[in-house]
């Protein structure tokens, strides 16, 4: 069983572009929505050292991360069967702990088999191709602590 804990990053970097948000496409298997780095932390592990091994995991990128100091809750009465199944049966609600992460100018990810393609967008445009409310708020307040508010 799965603890109802999870975690996003927020992965940007800053070139001639501008500030650019890495956006990350689920694999068929997976839905295939437009979503963020993100994933469950196992066992005995803490919010921070989690996100830094989904980015790692996810992309190839080792970096700090930044707490955002933000909170998501998501009823899992919402969510399709499979995924209900993987927590406990008194479990209702998973809690989500936002991150960001400073990706260098260049560098591109190294997708794992869990997505199939990636897009470096500006704060509206991640928006507009993110699925969920939640990574797209926290894209949102990303870009203001950033100084290039959508």
């Amino acid at each position: 069983m799965r603890r109802p804990e999870e975690i996003f990053v927020v992965v940007y970097r800053v070139n001639e572009s501008g500030v650019e948000f890495l956006v990350l496409q689920r694999s068929p298997e997976r839905q295939g929505y437009w979503h963020l780095v993100a994933g469950a932390l196992e066992l005995a592990e803490e919010a921070a050292p989690a996100a830094r091994r989904e980015l790692q995991e996810e992309t190839g990128l080792d970096a700090q991360v930044t707490d955002l100091e933000l909170r998501y809750i998501y009823p899992l009465d919402d969510e399709p069967p499979d995924v209900r199944a993987r927590f406990a049966d008194d479990v209702s609600e998973v809690v989500v702990t936002a991150y960001l992460a400073e990706a260098p100018a260049s560098w591109e990810p190294s997708l794992n088999e869990e997505h199939v393609d990636h897009r470096w967008l500006s704060a509206d445009e991640a928006v507009d191709l993110i699925r969920y409310p939640e990574p797209k708020d926290a894209v949102l307040h990303a870009a203001r602590l950033l100084g290039v508010a959508a």
